[in-house]
């Protein structure tokens, strides 16, 4: 894989607000393109395959690190894997752009690590452990048992933020999307 472009690599606890950061970066920079992951987990209410996730099930999922088609990939939860398909990126670099990673925190440092200079990790925090609580409450997508698991793996993630190289706190959301999107101009004027 020949690396032509730079990467965004965006990480945060679930309901720290990184997807919509994601989005906001998406709408304010043309040159910007999304790496679809692929997961083995089912689709949420409003998802699209294609679009939000590359959905495949844990078997598929299992064949594919098999034959060496993930970038990066980890199980985050039993027979629930996430992962970046190398035929993703090459395609999005084929057409010209940079790519921006939605990903866990996991992800994203090895991403990081695997792209070195020629991506800026963004961790995006939550004010608080209460507010990321009240978030992920607030979505209505969570039983008590998933939003207790979700928050003990926050809780752990708040560990990597000294891993990325910058932090952007979204206490405010608007703040937070012009403090992403100036980091972001920096890095790909360089």
């Amino acid at each position: 894989m020949t690396q032509s472009g730079k990467s965004l690599i965006v990480c945060a606890p679930s309901g720290a607000g990184k997807t919509t950061i994601v989005r906001h970066l998406l709408k304010k920079f043309d040159n910007l393109a999304f790496s679809v992951s692929a997961t083995s987990r089912e689709p949420r209410k409003g998802e699209t395959p294609g679009i939000h996730y590359h959905f495949i099930s844990a078997a598929e999922f299992r064949k594919k690190i098999e034959d060496s088609d993930f970038l990066e990939w980890e199980e985050v939860y039993t027979d629930q894997f996430y992962g970046t398909l190398k035929s993703e990126i090459n395609r999005l670099w084929s057409e010209g752009k940079h790519v921006i990673f939605d990903v866990d925190v996991e992800g994203g440092t090895n991403l990081k690590e695997i792209f070195g200079d020629r991506a800026l990790a963004i961790f995006v925090k939550p004010p608080g452990i209460d507010v990321l609580q009240d978030r992920l409450r607030s979505r209505g997508t969570e039983t008590e048992e998933s939003l207790q698991k979700r928050l003990s793996k926050a809780e752990r993630e708040l560990n990597y933020e000294s891993k990325f190289d910058t932090t952007v706190i979204n206490d405010l959301l608007e703040v937070a999307c012009r403090e992403a999107e100036e980091k972001v101009k920096i890095f790909l004027a360089k």
